[in-house]
């Protein structure tokens, strides 16, 4: 009982003790009113405004050195003025702190998308190993003895951009040539003049009216056109032309040349220029020229045809890139005197399965050469590259890279699997014919086909299955109007050109948007007009679908109310500054972060197919 009191008084006694011992620690000091609001301030949360304001104002370490009692009046004073600031300013002032947040992640996704692009660009494969392994670069382009007329010679600068801005052609390089508008003024000779005649072809589009004066001068060259705009003209006349002037000075012997080549990506594009090719010479040996003798060398053709032609002297070559590697390889042909090179879609033709295999044709060249690439759809990824490989490049742009041409009417239409077939008769009477139908799958083809033919419709199909010979009878027959429907797989799809098509019918929607503008492009050619109609349903992917919507809204078309409520969240971020859409493969409709091509071409890098089966692979179905 007397333990417990003991026990307080003895707790009682210590905590007397230790109050007196401790009376200075217990001393809360005095705390300014100032301070005070202050910290209400910062209960408030406007400290973040402060905070913000003092990182931007850099201190000196003389201001560090103050004393205490002037940065204490310099802050109070800052504390007053924010104290004192209205809320509408307060809101003005957070509305810029979260644009600037904004801003900066609209730079971040920038930067992450050039680190990409800069990842998936080639290495410098339009040159030879050789030219890589000696560090050859040429500084200058190539001198030609043409000039154009005297008068557009003085023409001022502002005259000529006058000019290019009223025909709407884009130019970028040093010292371009002056856009010439017409072809007598390019200084044609009659067999060339009286060739264009027999074609009607009477003056020159927008990108002839700068593309063939920059060539004639030997100016390395990317052109991008719509298609249907004439840029097989741009590349073939300069050719004959130097050809011409090469078999003046000196005739062509035996197995010497060509001194120029054009390759493309498919057999039917390659014969198609061929015979461009020789409707000139034909018209040039007519005023008494010089022959032009020009080969094929393609897939699916014996290669003793162009043998003849190659031993007899040849001046032009046009190939495909699997016959050429393999003519090279066997060394039935050499590309010991060619200065001239024109790669006709060359956005495929580099693209990366190709790396390796331009490569290894460039390592056959033995000196400098013109190179010219054209297309409709040129990624600025492949602009890019190209223009680090070329000497001093010319880059002529009529309409945006990838647009779809102003003179066809597109129609997309909702269609269920099952009801495509039966669908197509309701699409053929839309227009007169002559009717293009394409598919993605070989199968497909034959199916519509056979379906086609058994309604009594007259059509013919071509794609990658069917042999050489069938394939240019079922072109040919198309081309003179003796059959009303084609039916193809891509392998039609790129560069053809079929007189007066009236109507395009995509039977599914290509894998990627590219692909789908060079397949309604086979419309519209030439200020004609054309119609152009899509079928599509849940089997198609989202993205290429993303990618055709904004198509449409770029060229003023109809947009069909599926389409327009595909990912409207996505609309602020397809367009990130002066960028618009993928840079890897130009489509609208995402970005390169997302593109489904990359990861296509990526996933086939991993899986170690060989590059030259790809090639070969591809060219069979070509």
């Amino acid at each position: 009982m007397t333990e417990v009191p003991q026990t307080k008084r003895y707790r009682r006694e210590e905590n007397e003790n230790n109050s007196d011992n401790d009376e200075d620690d217990a001393y809360v000091p005095y705390v300014p009113v100032k301070e005070r609001k202050k910290q209400q301030l910062m209960k408030l949360g406007r400290i973040v405004q402060l905070a913000s304001e003092a990182s931007t104002q850099p201190k000196s370490s003389s201001e560090n050195e103050g004393d205490e009692e002037s940065q204490g009046a310099n802050e109070a004073e800052l504390w007053g003025r924010k104290y004192n600031i209205s809320l509408l300013d307060q809101h003005t002032e957070l509305k810029k702190i979260a644009e600037a947040k904004k801003i900066s992640a609209v730079e971040k996704q920038l930067k992450e998308e050039e680190k990409i692009l800069e990842s998936v660009t080639q290495q410098k494969a339009l040159m030879g190993v050789a030219e890589l392994a000696k560090g050859i670069q040429y500084e200058d382009p190539i001198k030609t003895s043409w000039r154009p007329p005297r008068y557009l010679v003085v023409m001022t600068e502002e005259r000529r951009n006058a000019i290019r801005k009223r025909l709407r052609i884009l130019v970028e390089g040093d010292d371009v040539a002056p856009p010439i508008r017409s072809f007598r003024e390019m200084k044609f000779p009659k067999g060339i003049l009286n060739g264009l005649s027999a074609k009607g072809i009477k003056k020159p589009t927008p990108i002839q009216v700068q593309g063939i004066p920059a060539v004639l001068s030997g100016r390395d060259l990317i052109g991008i056109a719509f298609t249907g705009s004439g840029k097989t003209l741009v590349f073939v006349l300069p050719i004959i032309m130097f050809a011409l002037e090469q078999e003046y000075r000196l005739p062509f012997e035996r197995n010497e040349g060509p001194y120029g080549l054009i390759i493309c990506p498919s057999r039917e594009l390659a014969k198609q220029t061929y015979d461009i090719i020789m409707h000139y010479s034909k018209h040039l040996q007519q005023c008494g020229m010089p022959e032009i003798r020009a080969c094929l060398a393609i897939g699916g053709l014996p290669v003793s045809s162009a043998m003849e032609v190659i031993q007899r002297g040849v001046h032009i070559m046009v190939a495909t890139p699997g016959r050429l590697m393999d003519m090279l390889e066997k060394k039935m042909a050499t590309l010991d005197i060619c200065r001239y090179l024109c790669m006709d879609e060359a956005d495929r033709m580099i693209d990366m399965g190709f790396e390796e295999d331009v490569r290894t044709i460039f390592s056959f060249f033995r000196g400098q050469r013109q190179t010219l690439l054209f297309s409709a759809t040129m990624p600025k990824k492949i602009q890019n590259f190209a223009r680090s490989a070329l000497v001093k490049p010319v880059t002529i742009n009529v309409g945006r890279a990838g647009a779809a041409s102003m003179n066809v009417t597109q129609e997309v239409e909702y269609v269920k699997q099952e009801a495509k077939v039966v669908h197509l008769l309701d699409c053929l009477q839309k227009t007169a014919p002559p009717v293009l139908i394409f598919a993605e799958k070989k199968q497909d083809v034959d199916c519509i086909h056979e379906y086609l033919l058994l309604k009594g419709v007259e059509a013919v199909a071509i794609h990658g299955g069917k042999d050489q010979e069938e394939r240019s009878r079922a072109v040919e027959a198309y081309r003179e109007g003796k059959k009303d429907v084609l039916v193809a797989t891509d392998v039609a799809s790129k560069g053809l050109d079929f007189p007066n098509v009236q109507h395009v019918i995509n039977y599914d929607m290509p894998d990627d948007v590219e692909n789908y503008v060079h397949r309604i492009g086979r419309t519209g050619r030439s200020n004609t007009k054309g119609l152009a109609t899509t079928f599509i349903n849940k089997t198609a992917e989202q993205s290429v679908l993303l990618d055709l919507k904004h198509l449409l809204i770029e060229a003023k078309q109809k947009v069909p109310e599926f389409l327009n409520e595909l990912c409207p969240e996505a609309e602020n971020y397809l367009d990130l500054g002066d960028s618009h859409g993928c840079s890897y493969c130009g489509g609208l409709g995402h970005r390169i972060t997302e593109c489904p091509k990359l990861e296509a071409v990526q996933s086939k890098q991993a899986s170690n197919i060989g590059r030259r089966d790809y090639l070969s692979n591809t060219a069979a179905d070509y």
